[in-house]
């Protein structure tokens, strides 16, 4: 991280993902810079390279010289946006963080509105995008995966994957991100107890460059979706997970054994000739190991419960 200012502690930090965007870069910076001065507040922004492949990272660097309070992170390849936000939030000083994409389709002077209800005391602000101007090739699948998303979660927010957002700092310390998990933030942030709310706000259309985010995404966020369906359910009790597949399998390898030895006695036919007896025996055992393996789970997240929960009596008894 390239960083050339005094040693002051920001009260806002403002993590932008760049990808490509050199078009963008210039008038962005002065955006939010604007806003930013008429906040008297301190602050700092920091811009995260993906690796881009164009001048973006050149026209930052130009930011950051004639403005040392703009600071830039770059990568050596394209790693995500999970990843990039979470360099962005482990370098970011400021007690607010506010993230939001780098392709000027975010308005920077919707930031005081977010800060509005940080301060009516919710821990994250989700932007709306609304209405939205994008093709429908990439609103449609949107929709049902925040459809899909805040269904299965419980997470009452209509725009997961809108990248402006405002976090207090005990959010982001807490978030540990990977893969797509960046477009369920809101639904991660929900199952840790934290306050959300979601605002309105004036999303622009895209003036330059395409969209970095194809038809892939929706399979690997199906993906990190599920596991973050597994992780919130059965972290705590992951036998509850493992012994009802297993039980599933193992009564159903039960039956099917069953069946064969009553074709045995009906009929005497030969057992070891059946294919059903293999595929039976197979689900017993199946089933045994998932169980096993559940059992196995729910001691190792027993023992990490209980070592959590000294610590926090003893975190508790300092303070």
């Amino acid at each position: 991280m390239n960083d050339k200012t005094p040693n002051l502690i920001p009260e806002i930090s403002v993590i932008i993902p760049i990808y490509n965007e050199e078009e963008s870069l210039l008038k962005l910076g002065e955006e939010v810079l604007s806003v930013l001065k008429n906040l008297n507040r301190s602050y700092e922004i920091i811009f995260v390279d993906d690796g881009s492949t164009d001048h973006s990272i050149e026209i930052i660097r130009s930011l950051h010289e004639s403005n040392p309070i703009i600071k830039y992170i770059q990568f050596r390849r394209n790693f995500g946006k999970s990843a990039a936000l979470s360099v962005g939030f482990n370098e970011a000083k400021g007690s607010i963080i506010v993230t939001m994409d780098g392709d000027l389709q975010d308005d920077p002077s919707e930031i005081p509105k977010f800060l509005g209800k940080i301060e009516e005391g919710f821990e994250l602000v989700c932007g709306w995008k609304y209405p939205r101007h994008d093709p429908w090739s990439k609103k449609l699948p949107s929709r049902v995966i925040n459809f899909v998303t805040s269904t299965l979660t419980g997470t009452k927010i209509h725009d997961m994957n809108c990248g402006f957002k405002v976090y207090r700092r005990e959010v982001t310390d807490n978030l540990r991100l990977y893969g797509e998990q960046y477009r369920f933030i809101p639904a991660i942030v929900n199952d840790m107890g934290f306050s959300i709310d979601e605002i309105k706000i004036n999303h622009r259309p895209r003036k330059f460059g395409k969209s970095k985010y194809g038809a892939k995404r929706f399979i690997t966020g199906f993906f990190d979706l599920l596991t973050i369906l597994f992780l919130s359910r059965f972290l705590s009790k992951p036998l509850h997970a493992f012994g009802i597949i297993g039980l599933l399998q193992f009564f159903a390898g039960l039956g099917i054994v069953g069946y064969v030895l009553y074709l045995r006695i009906e009929y005497g036919s030969i057992l070891s000739r059946h294919p059903l007896l293999i595929g039976g025996v197979m689900l017993v055992l199946m089933g045994m190991q998932f169980f096993s393996t559940g059992l196995i789970a729910e001691m190792m997240a027993s023992h990490t419960n209980e070592n959590w929960s000294k610590r926090s009596a003893v975190k508790n008894k300092i303070l």
